[in-house]
């Protein structure tokens, strides 16, 4: 019968406990100085050395030569305290948790006034300290706090906060903490060869990153697969199978189809999980786990990342890629999703359905109306969106503007008669009606250039508008207003969300007044130079330059508009359109012509 690899590998020096140099480094001066204290508390998680540091530090103090941090290895002592040895008379360990009670203190405290039969200390060595109870420890507070010369304690515990602080304050504390991956994969590779066993590096990764920083539970899973290995040694597919590790290729994949959006794969992958034999719910802790680690390649640039990472290189390049299709609000989000739904996983009956319903959640962010759905809404927009060239943005505003009927004329210097003479041709014939007619206004969608396809005289090219002099009103931005923000949704969605409810408020010397309705979009369209995209394209439509200025509308008067000639018509003329008959309305609003007029008898 073979020995447990965390048996045959136990440390026999403080230089070969791995992974804890934080307490080791300390200890080792303490003895080279002849600087011990009597009583040591050691705490930190199981698995990771507590107990093997203790009998190290009981051989270390009983040496021939010592006290010493490098124990001889050949007096009686050292032989007796190997970590295979027999043990010695005057090194005494207790399970705190079957000797914990008053009664048991009591003998300890009797016993350890005796002096050492053949060693220089007699050594308490105390395992789960805290479950020795209150009474007992009180009973043993005074030995604690003053022992005599050839005693020392040294407590080990998982729960250094269920001892009562009386005891805490009479020791010196060492917290040992949980292996890095890393570490302990290089002291699995060592182990694997001096067991003259071939293993892959990716296979030992996983080992490592199973036993969460414990090297006792990693030596017992490298036992366990050592011992049902074949002579192809330990493979990356035969250690996944064993352990139920999720396979690296069905998270790639997952992480792919969220990134991509594509249903169909991601349910593909979550049946291919179910088929293989996946517990559902470690399927979900794994792809925890890969979200968090390319949360933090995202947020951690260059190699740095690689300090804090616990994955094989091959794996590290393939979240590098699947990174170019991810923002970092897209992953933080997703990885609240998995957490949560990996609370609703434990206990429940249906994993498969619930792990359904979770891919389902990540695939619709616009579902998701928190804040953090807003986010990868906003991310998606932005990355979709890409900056049109000045004739694409100005294409959506002439689809926009109302269908001519006939080709506009030619516009001369002088200007149009007002609306009111030509609603006083009714009573005239119908054809001199027709000659005497005054051109309507032009409208700025007639301004626009005719879309393509379209036979128009060919104009000349127009001036630059922030130097032609082109000068407009509060009233041809407000018709063209939706014609503007749909240009503005053509160059930047994110844009046209902040502006999408907006209406201009007032024109004066050259500055055009916006207004939101949230405080919150003024800010955002300030300092993420919405405001600026707005202006060219009012540029582009208008041909005219304008400063933008955006306000929140609840702390702004009521618009203002500027006033026009008084022999222009214009949309905010003072005359009410109940007092303009319906020939001039028609004349001015629609650029109509009277052709005729039918007498009704």
């Amino acid at each position: 019968m073979s020995t447990a690899l965390y048996r045959t590998y136990r440390p026999g020096r403080l230089a070969d406990v791995v992974g804890q140099e934080h307490v080791t480094q300390p200890l080792s001066r303490a003895l080279a100085s002849d600087r011990v204290h009597h009583a040591y508390l050691l705490s930190g998680p199981r698995g990771c050395g507590k107990t093997s540091t203790a009998r190290i530090l009981a051989r270390s103090l009983n040496c021939a030569q010592g006290p010493t941090p490098e124990p001889c290895g050949e007096c009686q002592s050292c032989v007796d305290l190997a970590p295979n040895g027999p043990g010695s008379i005057d090194v005494i360990e207790l399970d705190a948790a079957s000797h914990g009670g008053v009664d048991d203190t009591r003998e300890l405290r009797e016993r350890a006034m005796f002096a050492p039969v053949s060693s220089r200390y007699k050594v308490y060595i105390v395992d789960e300290a805290h479950m020795v109870t209150n009474a007992g420890f009180n009973a043993l507070l005074k030995l604690v706090e003053e022992p005599p010369d050839h005693v020392r304690f040294i407590f080990a515990t998982t729960e250094a906060d269920k001892v009562i602080p009386t005891i805490r304050s009479r020791t010196f504390n060492y917290a040992f903490r949980l292996v890095p991956t890393r570490v302990l994969q290089q002291h699995l590779a060592t182990v694997c060869e001096a067991e003259g066993v071939p293993a892959d590096p990716a296979a030992l990764a996983l080992i490592a990153r199973s036993a969460a920083g414990s090297v006792r539970d990693a030596l017992s899973i490298l036992g366990q697969l050592i011992a049902g290995s074949g002579p192809e040694g330990l493979t990356h597919d035969e250690v996944s199978a064993q352990l139920g590790v999720t396979d690296a290729a069905l998270l790639d994949d997952t992480v792919d189809a969220i990134a991509t959006g594509e249903g169909a794969q991601l349910f593909a992958v979550i049946d291919r999980v179910i088929d293989a034999g996946h517990d559902p719910r470690r399927f979900a802790t794994d792809l925890l786990q890969r979200l968090r680690d390319l949360i933090v390649l995202s947020a951690i640039p260059g190699e740095e990342a690689l300090a804090i990472l616990d994955a094989p290189d091959s794996e590290i390049e393939a979240m590098r890629r699947q990174l170019t299709g991810l923002s970092l609000a897209e992953l933080s989000r997703a990885a609240d999703l998995v957490s949560d739904g990996l609370t609703q996983l434990r206990g429940a009956t249906a994993p498969r359905l619930h792990l359904e319903l979770l891919a389902a959640r990540l695939l619709l962010p616009s579902a998701d109306t928190s804040p953090a759905g807003l986010a990868v809404r906003l991310d998606r927009l932005e990355r979709g969106a890409t900056a049109a060239v000045p004739g694409a943005r100005a294409a959506a505003p002439r689809a926009a503007a109302p269908e001519q009927t006939a080709e506009p004329e030619k516009q001369s210097p002088s200007p149009p008669a007002p609306a009111s003479k030509a609603a006083s041709s009714r009573s005239e014939k119908p054809a001199r009606a027709a000659a005497a007619a005054p051109p309507p206004p032009p409208r700025m969608s007639q301004v626009l250039p005719s879309a393509a396809g379209e036979s128009t005289p060919q104009s000349d090219p127009p001036a630059d508008p922030a130097t032609s002099g082109a000068t407009v009103s509060l009233a041809d931005v407000t018709t063209m207003w939706p014609a503007i923000l749909e240009g503005l949704k053509s160059m930047s969605r994110v844009a046209w969300m902040v502006f999408s409810d907006s209406r201009p408020l007032s024109l004066d010397a050259g500055v055009l007044a916006v207004g939101v309705p949230e405080e919150s979009k003024v800010r955002n369209a300030r300092a993420s130079g919405h405001a600026e995209r707005l202006r060219q394209v009012i540029i582009d439509v208008m041909h005219a330059d304008v400063q933008v200025d955006v306000v929140a509308t609840g702390a702004v008067p009521a618009p203002v508009t500027d006033a026009p000639p008084s022999d222009e018509p214009s949309l905010d003329d003072s005359d009410s359109d109940d007092d303009v008959s319906g020939e001039a309305l028609a004349m001015r609003e629609l650029g109509a012509t009277v052709i005729g007029e039918i007498e009704q008898g």
